[in-house]
């Protein structure tokens, strides 16, 4: 049975690295908002985006369960309204939701993969270090998993995510 994956945490704190690591190691389709974001951009630079590219990757998402696929979201999904999101994109699919919520307990690590990321994504700016320590951002006490990725490598995470499809 299909799973929806919902990660959550703040940017560097490695949803990005994980999601992927997970997406090659279970076959689980894997969409990023960033991608979305960027793609709206690059036609509408002035663009506020809003929620709207959450909504395009739940109906995405949506569509791949509705296919049989575990599939991966990987945004900084900062609120309970933006995790409803996804619970309601999985609620339609009839499949599980699993959220993963990531953060660093090491702040200067932390900060260190904020301020040395690559940008991987054509046309998106990262965040710098100050942006991300003043982001509007709700820990979500709800989630089904909780990763320190200062304490834990990604083969390890992936591992406990797995264990829990």
């Amino acid at each position: 049975m299909p799973v929806l994956i919902s990660f959550a945490g703040l940017p560097g704190t490695g949803k990005s690295t994980l999601a992927r690591a997970l997406s090659v190691a279970t076959g689980a389709v894997y969409l990023r908002v960033d991608e979305i974001d960027a793609a709206i951009w690059a036609h509408d630079p002035d663009r506020d985006i809003g929620p709207e590219s959450y909504h395009i990757a739940a109906a995405l998402a949506a569509s791949n369960l509705g296919l049989g696929h575990t599939t991966i979201i990987d945004c900084v999904n900062p609120w309970e309204i933006t995790r409803q999101i996804f619970a309601a994109a999985a609620q339609r699919a009839g499949v599980r939701l699993l959220g993963v919520e990531l953060t660093c307990s090491d702040p200067a690590l932390h900060r260190h993969r904020v301020e040395s990321r690559k940008i991987d994504v054509p046309g998106l700016t990262p965040p710098d270090w100050a942006k991300v320590v003043r982001r509007d951002y709700t820990p979500w006490t709800q989630a089904d998993l909780r990763l320190d990725t200062a304490r834990q490598p990604v083969p390890e995470a992936v591992a406990e995510i797995t264990r829990h499809l």
